[in-house]
């Protein structure tokens, strides 16, 4: 059984469902330690965990930042247990701030985790996954992370079966996790999310979130 810390227990505590989040978490927490996904720092207002991964594909960035298939990159995960609580009426502007000051937080801690890592220094991009339901949530979640300096990259339409199955899994435990922690807020559509490729450049990582004092507004609004 996964043990929890003081901050843990009390988010938990606040959920619709504590002991089925407490369920969900133990088996989240065997998941990562499967697929070597680590926590980069200690903050409380980071909402990324991270993973080392190879590129399924070549990458062309926008400031000329190349991938070849295979080579290593970044890959950001939700830390659930830091993602602030979607309110019983649905998301309002105060939680979406809060949520751009978590990710340029979090992104302003993996600049410097990052340089302080000699084994990763041929990691030139950083990619993330971004659940949506519908295309145009899709391009409004684009916008979004661009400001933070991702780029949206479009996946073949035909992935493998394994991958979809792969999803599919995902998309059972996300349900999960957001049933125990707000019921209230589960959508029918939930099982049927689509990812959004983003992609972040070291390069672009550095120069926007590397030691700016203003670094943690970036992506405000």
């Amino acid at each position: 059984m996964a043990v929890w810390d003081s901050a843990q227990q009390r988010a938990i505590s606040t959920y619709s469902h504590p002991r089925l989040a407490e369920a969900l978490f133990t088996l989240d927490a065997r998941l990562r330690r499967l697929h070597a996904v680590f926590e980069y720092t200690s903050n409380p207002s980071c909402i990324f965990r991270l993973n080392i991964a190879r590129s399924p594909g070549p990458l062309v960035l926008r400031d000329g930042t190349r991938v070849r298939r295979g080579e290593r990159i970044a890959r950001l995960h939700f830390w659930n247990e830091h993602i602030p609580l979607v309110p019983q009426n649905g998301p309002t502007i105060a939680w979406a701030r809060q949520m751009q000051q978590a990710i340029a937080i979090s992104l302003q801690e993996l600049a410097p985790f990052l340089q302080s890592r000699p084994d990763l220094s041929d990691v030139a991009a950083i990619r993330g996954d971004v659940p949506s339901g519908t295309k145009a949530q899709t391009e409004q979640l684009a916008r979004i992370m661009g400001r933070y300096g991702f780029e949206a990259i479009a996946e073949p339409e035909n992935l493998p079966i394994a991958e979809r199955m792969h999803r599919l899994g995902e998309n059972i435990l996300v349900s999960l996790v957001v049933f125990a922690q707000n019921a209230s807020t589960l959508r029918l559509d939930t099982l049927q999310r689509v990812r959004l490729p983003i992609f972040l450049s070291r390069r672009a990582l550095n120069e926007k979130f590397g030691g700016s004092s203003e670094a943690a507004g970036a992506g405000e609004l």
